[in-house]
């Protein structure tokens, strides 16, 4: 079994609509090897594959790769992702099976506090992100790879992140409000969240107040 690392945290419809994006998206992985798999999701939200059949090592190793994967213990030193818990003046809190919490002084995202700073990269609540863990004696921080992410979005043409909606629900939003045009791509960030990239020209907080209506979702932009 491999517990992915993003989350499925809402209800109703909007749940089982998630389940079956994600099935789509396992059997889109390892639809094409020889294994049979079963989806689950954990008391803390986190959806398990259990798999089955000769290549079912290499299709767990697949979707641990595609996704990160919920372990039972952390090592120090190693890179592991974690979903935005939630944040305060002191960091962000990631649950990656355990809360680890990321002191402000190791995010190494500029200046400005925890707060401003999930405002000024559009990090909206749930987003996978890596992180390197500290262990009993260091501090954990933000994993390089995802310190780069963070800013290369900045570098951009301004994107529009979003969270509790699937890849289909938020596509189908903004070509519903008329902003087919206005955008390059919707990037998957985990299951339920999602990067708007904005085209040249497009004004991000613009197309947030244009579909923000349409969408139970938390949103933020990122304004290069």
């Amino acid at each position: 079994m491999v517990v992915l690392a993003t989350k499925v945290y809402v209800e109703g419809d909007a749940r089982n609509r998630s389940l079956d994006a994600l099935r789509a998206l396992v059997d889109n992985e390892v639809g094409e090897l020889d294994v049979e798999y079963d989806i689950g999701v954990r008391h803390d939200d986190f959806p398990t594959v259990t798999i089955e059949g000769p290549d079912a090592v290499a299709a767990r190793n697949v979707l641990a790769e595609e996704y990160g994967e919920i372990l039972p213990q952390l090592e120090a030193g190693e890179t592991y992702v974690g979903t935005l818990q939630r944040w305060d003046d002191e960091g962000f809190v990631l649950d990656a099976g355990q809360h680890v919490r990321i002191p402000a002084d190791e995010l190494g995202l500029g200046p400005g506090s925890p707060e401003q700073i999930r405002d000024r990269f559009g990090i909206v609540q749930h987003l996978p992100m890596r992180f390197v863990y500290g262990g009993d004696d260091e501090p954990s921080r933000l994993a390089d790879e995802e310190r780069d992410r963070l800013y290369e979005w900045t570098r951009g043409t301004g994107r529009l992140n979003v969270n509790s909606a699937t890849r289909g629900e938020v596509r189908a939003t903004i070509n519903r409000a008329g902003h087919a045009q206005d955008i390059v791509t919707v990037e998957r960030l985990g299951l339920l969240e999602h990067s708007v990239v904005c085209r040249e020209g497009t004004d991000p907080p613009g197309l947030l107040a244009s579909v923000g209506e349409y969408l139970p979702a938390e949103l933020k932009c990122v304004v290069p």
